[in-house]
């Protein structure tokens, strides 16, 4: 398998949840896998991390387990039959108070907030946006409505308002006890849903340090999704550790037209803030169906890649599609053809930027001096994983290896975009480990005799932040 520096999210679903399958994604290509937490219990869920650990572990590729949490469910209700099919100019109504199944009429709510949330005028979209109503007037718990956009509507769908303006909260009681269930199996990576601002992550990272009380520490995700989250990005941005390009909410509530910028600057603004960025939704929808994708999809996932993106993320498709294994190696091929067409302006990069921690130069250093040298590797030893998310910042055509002694760190790095995590347990002596280092890479044939990398560790060994040496090898 061609070495691919863009990582691949696969969600776990009924289709990928045979043990052989799964193995066989996480050696065709899977870095991350993702578990949601809209569908099935907490004991699904630890089972199926289970699984997950058991599937690597045969695979001999280690990989991160992603909590995806549901958010605020802003739905309709259940209908007597399941669905309606509703028709352009028809009246609908959205009841608050209503206990008993809808109808072509009616419907209830699981969001009971909505009445006073919305007005006259207000636009409302079900289903993805897929229907499309206009609110005629409220009274009392009652939203009156005229479809605008009609089509089949079925139980539980769910509800955006044009232009956002929800007030939902972030995290709901059930995400809280998600979030236990999350770190009883180490979940590597939380992804918070319909975040608004930095206040509802900081909450989210308090509570799941809470709920690890032996010290793990996840990386918490903020899913894009909400258009109130567009004017406090940044504050989002720096209060996680990443961000996800959620383009099925978010282009319900901003407009489908106005996503493709967005991504960009998503993608480009979680970079400079040294945060990892993943492209979700409908990247490769017409294989839940289909064993190929369309153009459009190769051109979509092509060019997230050349945006920079961390990883490309599949949903449906790997957690109920018929062609699960299938789509993972076509994105991996795609993932490494696009990168092959990638420009590097390595230079451009440092250009007027200063560097204040010696660890964060150390890790600029090794970029700088192994493009110019054309090295084989960049080789960062490192204990939290930071001097390799540094370097993974910057697109540069040497590979960089991450060797670290700690299995959680390890997990958390097979996001980050051209590094290749690997655990090693090495001396604490420098010399001693560096040997080791060159050894291990020489056995899994990622050097050989001759050629040049580079290397940073710290002295002394082992302290976290304390990578303050660079060191250009040839191998003997």
């Amino acid at each position: 398998m061609p070495r691919r520096a863009t990582k691949i999210v696969a969600t776990l679903g009924p289709a990928s949840s045979d043990p052989v399958l799964l193995e066989q994604m996480i050696r065709a290509g899977v870095n991350v896998v993702r578990l949601n937490f809209s569908h099935g219990t907490a004991q699904d869920h630890i089972e199926r991390a289970r699984l997950v650990r058991e599937a690597a572990k045969r695979a001999g590729r280690e990989v991160a387990i992603m909590a995806d949490l549901q958010g605020p469910k802003i739905r309709v209700g259940k209908f007597a039959e399941g669905k309606v099919f509703l028709q352009p100019g028809q009246s609908f109504v959205l009841d608050a108070a209503r206990t008993e199944l809808g109808d072509i009429d009616a419907v209830g709510l699981d969001y009971k907030a909505l009445p006073r949330e919305v007005k006259a005028g207000d636009v409302l979209l079900l289903n993805d946006g897929l229907i499309v109503i206009i609110v005629d007037r409220v009274k009392g718990e009652a939203i009156y409505t005229t479809v605008k956009m009609g089509g089949e509507l079925s139980n539980n769908k769910g509800i955006n308002k044009q232009g956002g303006g929800l007030t939902a909260p972030a995290l709901t009681a059930k995400d809280m006890e998600d979030i236990r269930t999350a770190m009883s199996f180490h979940a590597d990576y939380v992804a918070v849903s319909f975040p608004k601002n930095a206040t509802d992550m900081e909450m989210a990272r308090q509570l799941c340090n809470v709920a690890a009380d032996d010290g793990h520490r996840p990386g918490l995700i903020a899913k894009i999704e909400r258009a109130e989250a567009i004017p406090h990005l940044e504050e989002i941005l720096l209060a996680s550790d990443g961000i996800m390009v959620a383009r099925g909410d978010l282009a319900v509530e901003v407009g489908n037209a106005v996503v493709p910028a967005l991504q960009k600057r998503m993608i480009k603004l979680a970079r400079e803030h040294d945060r990892v960025v993943i492209t979700a939704t409908q990247m490769m929808e017409s294989m839940i169906t289909n064993p190929v994708p369309t153009r459009a999809e190769v051109s979509d996932v092509a060019n997230a890649v050349l945006d920079g993106t961390d990883a490309v993320m599949l949903s449906a498709e790997t957690a109920a599609g018929k062609y699960p294994l299938e789509t993972v190696i076509e994105m991996a091929k795609i993932c490494h053809a696009a990168e092959g067409g990638e420009e590097f302006k390595l230079e451009a990069d440092f250009t007027g930027k200063t560097f204040t921690r010696i660890d964060q130069t150390i890790a600029m250093g090794a970029l700088f001096t192994a493009h110019h040298l054309g090295a084989k590797a960049i080789v960062a030893m490192t204990d939290s994983g930071s001097t390799a998310l540094w370097m993974s910042r910057h697109l540069i055509q040497v590979p960089i290896y991450a060797l670290t002694s700690k299995i959680a760190t390890q997990r958390k790095m097979t996001l980050y975009r051209n590094v290749r995590p690997l655990l090693i347990d090495t001396s604490a002596d420098r010399d001693t480990a560096l040997a080791e280092s060159e050894a291990d890479l020489k056995a899994r044939g990622i050097v050989q005799k001759g050629d040049v990398y580079a290397i940073t560790c710290g002295e002394p060994m082992g302290s976290p932040g304390g990578t303050n040496m660079l060191k250009i090898c040839r191998v003997g």
